[in-house]
């Protein structure tokens, strides 16, 4: 596209792109949390300590860490009410990860647009989970919506 150059080697990807990387590294987090048991606050420490991302990518994944981390009793309230009848315990580790951040940033997140919360989740579900993932996240998530965002802020 005419006027429109490519960013430099080493320079900081643009916000949208950060933002996937960002919410790509929380999955990451929250899979090993769930898959090996550790402490969630001491993984999001540590996902601070090791990145080798730029800073505003890692300041916001230990962000959603943090959200979920702090928030997981009303995250995992939200998400049992959509689910309808499903127990969230019962979810693949990889679904059940990323509905958590996504739901974390439907509830605390209000500057975040909703559809860009379900159009990220979705296409991260798309690029870990199963071939079902994407439409099962997209339908979970529009119902959380439903639940915690104004018809305004939808």
């Amino acid at each position: 596209m005419p006027g429109v150059e490519p960013p430099e080697p080493g320079r900081e990807p643009g916000p949208s792109r950060a933002r996937r990387r960002a919410r790509e590294d929380a999955l990451r987090t929250l899979y090993r949390w769930e898959v090996v048991g550790e402490d969630l606050g001491g993984l999001a420490a540590e996902l601070e300590r090791v990145s080798t991302q730029p800073e505003a990518v890692t300041s916001y994944a230990v962000h959603l860490v943090s959200l979920v981390a702090t928030g997981r009793e009303e995250i995992d309230g939200v998400l049992g009410e959509a689910l309808a009848r499903w127990d969230l315990s019962r979810l693949a580790v990889i679904d059940r990860s990323i509905l958590r951040v996504g739901t974390a940033e439907l509830i605390f997140s209000a500057d975040v647009p909703t559809p860009v919360i379900l159009n990220e989740s979705i296409e991260i579900a798309k690029k870990y989970g199963s071939a079902q993932s994407g439409g099962f996240v997209n339908g979970v998530l529009d119902r959380v919506a439903k639940i915690t965002r104004s018809e305004e802020t939808r």
